[in-house]
């Protein structure tokens, strides 16, 4: 009777156990890759290697050399529209600032032949690349500096895989936009598979008001681009409710980006040095992408809606800034804020600058010293609605009496005399919409005014239904753009 009471006892002790180990598996905490796999809504079957979009900029073409992989890539001028009635005279590589992406395979040969139409020497340094000193591009280290009308082969064989990138190793060479990205496909595809695979990046510009030569040596900026474009200018990324969306970040610019994505949590899967364990994947809606480095992060684009993805820092949300602001403050006395001509010493006034009453501290916008003064002799105050248009080119001016009285109503009838009025949308004159200077089949649907609200580093990810996907993918197609860099996902829809 003792043997078989210690029997049951037994037989009950193990079950309770097995039920107990199924509830804690229940409740264990699934992989990143497994909430991944959960929230998908569409299956792909295999995973396979989807070509990066680079938005606004596209690919750079190779040739065939028996099994080696030949990219033809030029330095030299180049005039760049980052926005509408704002061309910059750039430094880039094939017609392009940033360069065009290359895009190959693990395992692949590569020769790339550099030929530099720059007015001065440089070289090309292949950041992050595992390959032989020769081809490192460390000018006068590894390679002689390429001089004007020069040529420089460099060869590469592919072990790697990952988001890298190729730059002017003269430094302010890349701060007038040389640089490009490099994209190493896995010869193993990735998994959990992506539907769309998209590169963006981020750079910074200082330029002076009338100007369109980025000061180079400056360290403050006032137009933050996306792939070469200041929002509202940016070209959206378009996507599929359902899909497994990609979104490379590369920072070789002066600042750091944290990255935001609205309505989405993603999840950390590469860095510049390549794809991260499984175990290694963070989730989160912010990336820091830090100088000189990627970051690669992963989702399910499960929630409908235009979505915005931005830098979080404020004033990287945000065009020309302070230099064309003016003082700070309506509010009586001492003025602040100085504009950037003035932070780099170049003074202007009377009686000789910059003993006139009319200078005030700039608050940190300035080199120190005598210089970092302000000449303000106009006001603040408000504009006639002749002037503000004048002065905002590419906005629209065709704003109906309703929509002044409407924009009119939203604001305090003391808001003169609030101290730091006005701020963001509410500046003198009409809001700052130009969807039509901006229009493109990517925008189509987007609610009206949308673009009054999109500055600096800004941009949307479009996570559309079918039915609307396949009407935004049917006027891309129709647009029929040459060297369009969505063209690998319009050759699949």
């Amino acid at each position: 009777m003792a043997n078989r009471r210690s029997f049951l006892q037994s037989a009950f002790g193990l079950g309770a156990a097995f039920l107990s180990a199924n509830k804690l598996c229940a409740s264990t905490p699934q992989s990143a890759a497994e909430q991944l796999k959960r929230k998908r809504t569409r299956d792909r079957g295999a995973a396979f290697n989807v070509p990066v979009v680079t938005t606004d900029v596209g690919d750079l073409a190779y040739t065939m050399d028996g099994n080696t992989k030949v990219f033809h890539l030029v330095a030299e001028v180049v005039k760049r529209q980052i926005h509408p009635d704002k061309t910059l005279d750039l430094w880039g590589f094939n017609g392009s600032a940033p360069g065009p992406s290359i895009q190959v395979n693990q395992g692949d040969h590569v020769r790339v032949i550099f030929d530099n139409h720059l007015p001065e020497p440089t070289s090309i340094h292949w950041h992050g690349f595992e390959d032989t000193i020769q081809n490192d591009g460390q000018p006068a280290i590894s390679q002689p500096p390429v001089k004007p009308g020069g040529r420089f082969v460099y060869e590469f064989d592919i072990h790697q895989e990952g988001t890298y990138f190729y730059h002017s190793h003269m430094a302010m060479q890349e701060m007038a936009g040389m640089l490009g990205a490099f994209i190493m496909h896995p010869k193993e595809p990735y998994r959990p598979h992506c539907d769309k695979d998209f590169l963006i990046h981020l750079q910074e510009y200082a330029v002076l008001p009338n100007n369109t030569v980025p000061n180079t040596m400056n360290m403050e900026f006032n137009w933050l681009v996306f792939n070469g474009k200041a929002a509202p200018a940016s070209t959206p990324l378009i996507v599929r409710l359902g899909d497994r969306v990609r979104i490379r970040f590369v920072n070789l610019g002066m600042d750091h980006h944290p990255m935001h994505l609205h309505g989405h949590t993603f999840y950390t899967t590469g860095t510049e040095g390549g794809r991260i364990p499984e175990a290694g994947w963070w989730p989160g809606n912010t990336v820091l992408v830090g100088v000189a480095q990627a970051r690669t992060v992963e989702f399910v684009a499960n929630n409908p809606g235009d979505w915005m993805i931005h830098c979080h820092l404020p004033h990287h949300m945000m065009n020309q800034m302070s230099s064309v602001a003016g003082k700070m403050t309506r509010a009586a006395g001492m003025p602040a804020g100085g504009a950037m001509n003035t932070g780099m010493g170049m003074l202007t006034g009377e009686p000789g600058a910059p003993m006139g009453e009319g200078y005030g501290p700039a608050l940190g916008r300035g080199l120190g010293g005598v210089g970092n003064a302000n000449e303000t002799p106009s006001t603040n105050g408000p504009l006639s609605q002749q002037k503000a248009m004048d002065a905002m080119p590419g906005m629209q001016h065709n704003m109906s009496e309703k929509q002044m009285a409407d924009m009119a109503s939203d604001v305090a009838q003391n808001a003169n005399d609030v101290p730091n009025f006005p701020q963001d949308a509410y500046m003198e004159g009409p809001m700052m919409v130009m969807d039509e200077a901006v229009e493109r089949p990517e925008n189509y649907g987007l609610n009206a005014g949308w673009s009054g609200f999109m500055q600096g580093m800004m941009t949307f990810v479009r996570v559309l239904p079918p039915e609307k996907y396949d009407e935004v993918i049917s006027r891309m197609k129709q647009a029929n753009r040459p060297n369009d860099p969505y063209k690998t996902i319009l050759e699949r829809a």
